[in-house]
């Protein structure tokens, strides 16, 4: 059974956009390495793949500004990200980006990196931004290890001869990796609790060095009930409820918190999203590289009726256009299931909580349905879009954001997760072509466009359509789909309409 999380790795992280994979990835992965070492480092030299997506973007998209931050142990929403890079040479950090072949590149968000510290030690590491903020640390000084940050993670290299008294000190469920050529033990424990005396670890005989991880998420202590689209329905059907409420039970079991604490949570993400809504429409946080924003004069326009039908559906579009507006400009959003992606769910709920009040329970177990799909697309495939297309991405937020439409009226979990995949069955093939290698076109009507296509896709599902190929299934294909796509089209701005001239020539603005 997987472990994810809606509020680990479905609603969330609350972020800088404009990329969960760009900057709340690279961002949870310099706070990792940076553990790793044991401090700030005082040279830090960052490495990009250059068929990777990391190496036309990471300027664009504020990877060197997201691991600089992450290096300096400094939170992602406070006021001095933008300053990073000169932060770090006020501190005497000497950092260095650079574009060259890595043989063990094996995902498009791959860097390697290579940290010394001020009494000439060091360490180097490689990692990966999986999508939708996930991470994994991926070899630590030459070995091959998998920590998500997800737990306490401790490395303990060693000699075989110490392994019992690791174990004591530790736990029994170790991973033990050898080195034949060495004769040396890498244990690697990933603990619920932080664990008490590291140090005593550290003098054991035959240690050669202990190094320690704190979380970067919320750490799964109990049993997870949904591991993909089918768990969804049949959760559901076990406990005689909703598909919000299954959602719930999933949240509470694997992340052993009370249900007021999980939707406590869930409204205080959701509170990030309006503001992202407000900010955009009253244009305080905007300042994008490229487009102008338009999100307030196509809500008035709609209040005016200048529009060809108006309606909840066009008002929920200007509302997601808004919160793009926001992620673009590298203001605070959260990721829901990404950064490219953080304007459907607000443009929707804004939207449903204006025209219904809902009450805030209702409200919290919508998110709660929309982020079930989440979770089955998390568990069945990726958030992704260098590894899948923006089908898992924005396409993932417009299916997300029936399902919960249909949970906040009255709908059962069939009917929600029909929702879903005729949602995702219209966004099939959805290429990730961002041009100039930023978040802001076509995301920006794609957000508006998903947004407005939930209600649809909603008012089908309740209305009776019978959609014949279940979720379950449904992501299935999405990801055969876009696995199948050319890397062109998967968020390397070298193919689709990144690559009109039109495109090419847009001025930038920063």
């Amino acid at each position: 059974m997987s472990s994810y999380s809606v509020l680990n790795d479905v609603l969330g992280p609350v972020m800088r956009g404009p990329s969960s994979s760009h900057s709340a990835g690279a961002h949870r992965i310099a706070l990792l390495a940076r553990d790793l070492l044991g401090d700030a480092p005082a040279r830090a030299r960052f490495v990009f793949d250059p068929e990777g997506s990391y190496a036309p973007t990471y300027q664009i998209c504020g990877v060197d500004l997201a691991l600089t931050w992450g290096l300096l142990g400094r939170s992602m929403t406070e006021d001095g990200f933008f300053g990073a890079l000169e932060a770090a040479r006020a501190q005497g950090m000497h950092t260095e980006f650079a574009v060259e072949p890595l043989s063990r590149a094996d995902h498009p968000n791959f860097v390697h990196m290579a940290l010394g510290s001020e009494d000439g030690g060091g360490l180097e590491i490689e990692a990966k931004s999986t999508g939708g903020g996930g991470v994994t640390i991926a070899r630590v000084d030459g070995w091959s290890v998998e920590l998500d940050g997800k737990a306490h993670h401790v490395l303990v290299e060693c000699e075989p001869s110490t392994l019992g008294e690791v174990r004591s000190s530790l736990t029994s469920d170790l991973e033990l990796l050898h080195d034949r050529d060495e004769g040396r033990v890498l244990a690697v424990a990933s603990l619920n609790e932080a664990p008490y005396d590291l140090a005593s670890l550290r003098r054991l005989p035959g240690v050669a060095w202990v190094r320690h991880t704190q979380p970067v998420f919320m750490v799964p202590k109990g049993d997870a009930l949904i591991d993909g689209g089918d768990a969804l329905t049949s959760t559901a059907r076990e406990l005689g409820c909703t598909l919000g409420q299954a959602v719930l039970a999933h949240e509470t079991s694997l992340l052993d918190l009370t249900e007021d604490e999980v939707i406590d949570e869930i409204l205080a993400r959701y509170q990030v999203m309006r503001r992202s809504v407000e900010s955009g429409l009253a244009e305080a946080e905007v300042d994008m590289p490229l487009l102008t924003p338009t999100a307030h004069s196509l809500l008035r326009a709609e209040r005016e009726g200048r529009t060809v039908l108006g309606g909840p559906h066009t008002r929920a579009a200007a509302r997601a256009l808004a919160a793009t507006h926001v992620n673009n400009s590298m203001g605070v959003v959260c990721a829901a299931p990404t950064g490219g992606s953080a304007g459907t769910l607000p443009g929707v709920f804004v939207t449903y909580e204006e025209e219904h009040q809902p009450s805030p329970r209702a409200l919290a177990l919508g998110l709660l349905a929309a982020g079930g799909v989440g979770l089955a697309l998390a568990a069945q495939g990726t958030f992704a879009a260098e590894t899948a297309g923006c089908q898992v991405e924005i396409g993932a937020a417009g299916a997300m954001a029936a399902a919960g439409l249909v949970e906040m009226s009255g709908g059962d979990a069939e009917t929600a997760c029909n929702a879903a995949a005729i949602a995702f069955q219209n966004v099939m093939g959805l290429v990730c072509d961002p041009v100039q290698g930023g978040c802001e076109i076509p995301c920006h009507t794609r957000n508006a466009v998903a947004a407005s296509g939930a209600f649809i896709c909603a008012d089908l599902a309740l209305g009776g359509y019978r959609n014949p190929i279940p979720l379950g299934e449904t992501i299935d294909a999405i990801m055969s789909v876009g696995e199948a796509m050319a890397p062109e089209l998967r968020c390397t701005a070298r193919g689709g309409i990144a690559a009109t001239p039109s495109a090419r020539a847009l001025p930038r603005r920063r």
